[in-house]
């Protein structure tokens, strides 16, 4: 499954939304960090016991969730991150129709931290963090990102 273009213009707003209600500066880097710096800010509105800005949080999951479609391509595990994304990742038998046998769901936090390395992903189902079904739904072998 290929990866989704983010629309840079669409990142650098998230950005600077986050970084407003975070008290910083806005973004001054390079275009090609837009991303990392974003899903950056999310973290560190997380870490100040804050929520996150909506297109924020939702702009860093997709590039999250694209980067683990392209790391483990395929379509035999569905990673949801409601309410802001999923994708079908992991090579194996595909899924076509119906409810698909290996589902992975969690919140918005824990995905950018199992993804980023701040979680692993023992520790995310030990606090009952991620929903995991089927026989293929343990993402351990493709994470940190």
């Amino acid at each position: 499954m290929p990866s989704r273009k983010p629309d840079p213009e669409k990142l650098r707003a998230a950005l600077d939304a986050q970084l407003v209600s975070l008290d910083e500066p806005p973004y001054d880097g390079p275009a090609s960090a837009l991303a990392d710096a974003l899903v950056a800010a999310v973290l560190a509105a997380y870490e100040r016991g804050l929520k996150p800005e909506r297109d924020a949080a939702r702009q860093a999951v997709r590039h999250l969730l694209d980067r683990l479609a392209t790391a483990a391509p395929g379509r035999t595990v569905e990673v949801r991150v409601p309410p802001y994304a999923a994708v079908q990742a992991v090579e194996g038998p595909r899924h076509t129709r119906g409810t698909p046998p290996n589902v992975v769901e969690m919140d918005g936090r824990t995905w950018i931290e199992l993804a980023v390395g701040r979680l692993t992903w023992a520790q995310a189902v030990e606090r009952g963090a991620v929903s995991a079904s089927g026989a293929r739904a343990d993402l351990s072998d493709f994470l940190p990102l």
